[in-house]
C-alpha cells in the first residue's frame, strides 16, 4: 500500500509536480525513485513481477511510434475507426491549436472540451449560456502547458503536439451516471475489467469496481473505492471484449475504455499505463497476477 507520509513518498509527489527540476533526471532513474515512493516496494527492472512493475518495463523498452497516435485523442478516433468501424467513435465537433481559435457560437449547446495529450484538461458544457469562459479558458491553457510525458516518463506522449478537441456530449436517458467501461488486454486477449461511476458527480468520490470475464465482481481496490452498490452489467458487455481485442491486438498490454449509452457503444481512450503504474493495489496479490498475464516483449540491445 502506498506510505503516504514517507520521505520518499513526498519527494516522488514533489518530482510529478515540479517537472522543470524532473526534467533533468534520466528516465530509468526517475521511475526508480517515484515507483518506491508512490508504491511502497523497490522497482526491479531486470525481473519485473508485478503489473506496476512490467508497465515501467514498458515505458523504457517498448516503444512503437505507432503508440504516438494511440494515444492522440484525436489521432486515435482515426486509428480506432479503421479497425471496429466509425459508428463507435464519439463524433468531433472541432480542433483547435490555442483556445483563442475556438468560435463558441459554432458550438451546440452542450459539448464536451479536453487537451489531446493530457488526462486533467476536461470542460463538460450542459448548457452553454451557463458556461464560465475564463474558467474553461485557465483550465485549458494550463493543461496545454503541461508536459504530460514528464510526470510519468509514458513514452508515447513525449513530443505530442498539444491541441484541443471539442466532442459531442453523450448522456443516456435511462442512466444521469454516465459509467466507464475499462478493459485490461494482455496480447489481444481481456483479462480483467473495471466500472468508474460518480465521475460527474461533485459531491461522491469517483468509484472503481472490477470484474472477470464472467462478470464476478473482484475484491480488489485501486486507486477508488468499490461503489455501495454494485453495478449492473453493461448490456453490451462481450461486444465490447470483442472490440477491446481487434483494438489492442499487437500490443502487450493496452487498456481500452468504452461508454454505452441507450444500448450504443462509444470508445473512450486507450491507455498504455493504467495509473502510470503507480497505484498501488489492494490486496497486493491482484498486482502479482495482472503482472503474470503481461508477457514483455523481448528488449532490443
Amino acid at each position: 500500500m502506498r506510505r503516504k507520509f514517507s520521505f520518499s513518498y513526498l519527494i516522488s509527489v514533489f518530482l510529478m509536480h515540479n517537472t522543470f527540476i524532473s526534467k533533468f533526471l534520466p528516465d530509468k532513474l526517475y521511475l526508480k525513485f517515484i515507483f518506491k515512493g508512490y508504491t511502497g516496494y523497490t522497482l526491479d527492472l531486470r525481473n519485473p513481477k508485478t503489473f506496476n512493475e512490467k508497465l515501467q518495463w514498458l515505458k523504457l523498452y517498448d516503444r512503437k511510434p505507432i503508440y504516438k497516435k494511440m494515444v492522440d485523442k484525436f489521432e486515435a478516433k482515426e486509428y480506432v475507426a479503421e479497425i471496429i468501424g466509425n459508428e463507435y467513435t464519439i463524433p468531433t465537433l472541432g480542433v483547435w491549436d490555442s483556445f483563442e481559435e475556438i468560435n463558441f457560437n459554432e458550438l451546440p449547446n452542450k459539448f464536451v472540451l479536453k487537451c489531446t495529450h493530457d488526462s486533467g484538461g476536461l470542460i463538460i458544457c450542459k448548457d452553454k449560456s451557463k458556461l464560465d469562459l475564463e474558467n474553461a479558458k485557465e483550465k485549458i491553457i494550463k493543461s496545454i502547458k503541461c508536459d504530460y510525458f514528464l510526470k510519468g516518463r509514458e513514452w508515447p506522449y513525449k513530443d505530442i503536439k498539444p491541441r484541443i478537441i471539442a466532442e459531442k456530449y453523450i448522456e443516456s436517458d435511462r442512466d444521469h451516471d454516465l459509467k466507464d467501461y475499462k478493459f485490461f488486454t494482455f496480447n489481444g486477449k481481456v483479462k480483467a475489467m473495471f466500472i468508474a461511476s460518480d465521475r460527474g458527480n461533485a459531491n461522491e468520490e469517483t468509484k472503481f469496481d472490477f470484474f472477470d470475464l464472467n462478470f464476478n465482481h473482484l475484491n480488489l481496490i485501486n486507486g477508488h473505492p468499490n461503489a455501495f452498490v454494485v453495478p449492473n452489467k453493461p448490456e453490451h458487455f462481450n461486444k465490447m471484449i470483442e472490440l477491446a481485442e481487434k483494438i489492442s491486438f499487437g500490443c502487450p498490454h493496452l487498456r481500452v475504455d468504452f461508454y454505452e449509452v441507450d444500448g450504443k457503444i462509444y470508445f473512450g481512450e486507450m491507455t498504455f499505463f493504467h495509473f502510470s503504474g503507480l497505484v498501488p493495489f489492494n490486496p497486493m496479490n491482484w498486482d502479482e497476477l495482472f503482472g503474470s498475464w503481461l508477457n514483455l516483449p523481448i528488449k532490443k540491445k
